[in-house]
């Protein structure tokens, strides 16, 4: 789409200066007189060409807006370069005296192109985000059929069909685990941060990650009623729902679109009724209907925007969606994802603690952190860059073997070293320290040596470290800030009452996400949601503003309206200082665009005749001065958003 409009517009640029050149009112506001043989027809043909290739974006366009009865800036553009075009060859073929308007369709035309040009290019195109989600599934599953093992097309899958789901691949379907055991990363999907651990009997959602162990799944849901095809279906509703909001700009075109239409057949119907030639009264009908529909409206947004955006960029905020950029200023309510948004999304440890004498910290560490090197286990992976974060050694191990949802063990120096959890010391009837436990979003992973407990070490997903800044400058300018996580209500809990939250819902599935959103929009309330993963995906789509840090999935960043490119929580308050800043902008920009409007329309239309008539040479004159206000008064947004 990008390429078609420059094209369309260079080639339009080309075709203009010979149309421009030989019209009647350039040479009258140029002052010469070039006639060429068969001029006319020449010109002709080549406004013809510019209307029809030109205009065509802007008909398709008009035909869009009166489907969904939201008449806009093609329309009003349609109308006008209609209006012009054809009152032009009606003059140029002698059928009516007066001034062909060439001029006013080619630079309009032009002029519209390239507006549109410079916000398409400003702002992404349409979104991928139901492609990202169906790619989640993988192309192929592993079908058991009594001792064989088949490869099949995922599509191919019926329920009841068992499928063999090996160490990091993706689930195929919904299913039931039937054998084997492993801890699957469901986090894009639920929310959970901590990898569930899946067993004989356990649930499993397709598109989840499998982790190091093997399992056999009995497929329970496939195609429309799966999980995934619910998500998909949430979030093309809610987008669907969202496209039918209209720009600013828009909503001023369909003013003057109505204004244009009852002005132009106004001020016919008047001078017909009194008694003016139909020359007169059609000249005058088509100035006012051009004059309506300034040049200026063509640039007076698409500047204020690509500005804008290039300026939130450079701080930051990836403007997707414009509509949502400019309602960021009526934010009301903020909902968070808790993992990956508030969270850092990995778990890095918290504290660790030696409980048995001649051992030091950095031993215990280096100790665990040598086992779980051999895991995949988020937990464990978290031990292990602790231990590279500080440079520990670590030493050399034997003998390793997985204690099956309990831990690891393997021999460190002649040492038995078991590293498992709270679990297995219940099992082996060792007591759990008093302050093992500090609150509800740390998980805790205890060391034993030769039978011996000998310390702990705790993680957690830690809180990024501007998170609670961003909460207080939220609530700071009147908005109420909220955390909705599939995650445990005790880690919510925690997290909420660190950052001041001022209210949390926990263990939330995608659709209950959705509902939170919707229901505080029916109170009143104009939400924004920041979210990471495929489960946030409807809820952003639903927001008045979705907004994905740019650390998540590419299925949030692709239904979100505004990407955080540093993934800082601090950025969301930039947000909303910068709509209001770009708004404000854009209604000067249209003031100054449709303003004098109030002046040329009535003497377009002849009110003041016969002592002055507003000629369209010199409404062009007037819409050129507006152009060039307009375009100066976008370049002093740089100075507000700084």
């Amino acid at each position: 789409m990008l390429a078609d409009f420059l094209r369309r517009f260079w080639i339009c640029v080309a075709l203009s200066v010979p149309v421009i050149g030989l019209s009647s009112m350039f040479q009258q506001l140029v002052g010469y007189h070039l006639v060429l043989p068969y001029g006319t027809p020449v010109v002709l043909v080549l406004a013809t060409v510019i209307y029809v290739y030109g205009g065509w974006p802007f008909f398709s366009g008009t035909v869009r807006e009166l489907r969904s009865r939201q008449p806009g800036m093609m329309s009003l553009v349609a109308v006008a370069i209609t209006v012009a075009y054809g009152y032009s060859v009606v003059v140029l073929l002698g059928w009516l005296r007066g001034t062909d308007l060439l001029l006013e369709l080619a630079t309009l035309i032009d002029i519209m192109l390239l507006g549109h040009y410079f916000e398409m290019r400003s702002v992404a195109g349409a979104s991928r985000a139901l492609e990202l989600l169906v790619q989640l599934l993988p192309a192929e599953a592993h079908q058991k059929q009594g001792d064989a093992l088949n490869d099949v097309q995922v599509s191919a899958l019926v329920v009841g069909d068992v499928v063999l789901v090996k160490p990091g691949e993706r689930m195929p379907a919904d299913g039931e685990v039937t054998a084997g055991s492993s801890a699957v990363n469901e986090s894009m999907l639920t929310g959970e941060s901590t990898p569930a651990p899946k067993q004989t009997g356990a649930k499993v959602i397709a598109g989840s990650l499998n982790g190091t162990g093997a399992l056999t799944v009995r497929v329970t849901h496939q195609g429309a009623d799966s999980y995934l095809s619910k998500v998909v279906q949430l979030v093309a509703e809610a987008q669907q729902t969202k496209s039918q909001t209209q720009t600013l700009a828009d909503r001023a075109a369909g003013w003057l679109t109505g204004l244009s239409l009852v002005a132009g057949l106004g001020t016919l119907a008047a001078w017909l009724w009194l008694g003016k030639g139909a020359a007169f009264a059609i000249e005058r009908m088509v100035t006012v209907m051009v004059t309506a529909c300034p040049h200026a409206l063509g640039m007076a947004i698409p500047l204020v925007v690509a500005i804008s955006t290039s300026i939130s960029a450079r701080k930051g905020l990836l403007i997707r969606n414009r509509t949502a950029f400019e309602e960021a200023r009526r934010i009301t309510a903020m909902v968070f994802d808790k993992t990956g948004t508030l969270t850092e999304g990995s778990f890095g440890v918290t504290r660790v603690q030696v409980l048995a004498a001649g051992l030091d910290e950095a031993t215990l560490l280096g100790t665990a952190a040598a086992l779980e090197q051999q895991s995949q286990h988020p937990i464990a992976q978290g031990m292990v860059a602790e231990a590279k974060k500080r440079s520990l050694p670590l030493p050399a191990i034997q003998d390793f073997k997985s204690l099956t949802g309990k831990g690891v063990a393997a021999t460190v120096n002649g040492q038995a070293v078991v590293v498992a959890s709270p679990g297995y010391l219940q099992e082996k009837n060792i007591a759990l320290p008093p302050d093992a436990v500090s609150n509800g979003a740390e998980t805790v992973v205890f060391v034993l040596l030769d039978g011996q407990l000998a310390g702990y070490v705790a993680l957690a997903d830690r809180i990024r470290p501007d998170s609670k800044e961003a909460v207080q400058r939220l609530q700071q300018q009147g908005i109420k800030v909220y955390m909705a996580t599939g995650d445990n209500q005790q880690v919510a809990d925690a997290v909420a009452k660190t950052l001041g939250l001022d209210g949390v819902y926990a263990e939330v599935l995608p659709d209950q996400k959705v509902k939170i959103v919707k229901d505080l929009q029916a109170q009143g309330q104009f939400v924004a949601m920041t979210g990471d993963g495929v489960n946030d995906a409807p809820a952003l789509a639903q927001a008045n503003v979705g907004i994905a840090v740019g650390s998540g999935t590419d299925i949030a960043a692709e239904t979100a309206d505004i990407i955080l490119v540093n993934s800082k929580p601090t950025d969301i308050t930039n947000l909303v200082e910068f709509g209001k800043a770009t708004y404000a902008k854009m209604r000067q920009n249209l003031f100054w665009a449709t303003g004098y409007n109030v002046v040329a329309v009535p003497l377009a239309a002849g009110v003041l005749y016969p002592h002055f008539v507003l000629s369209p040479a010199m409404g062009a004159v007037l819409m050129s001065v507006s152009t060039v206000i307009v375009a100066l008064n976008a370049q002093l947004l740089r100075r507000a958003l700084k």
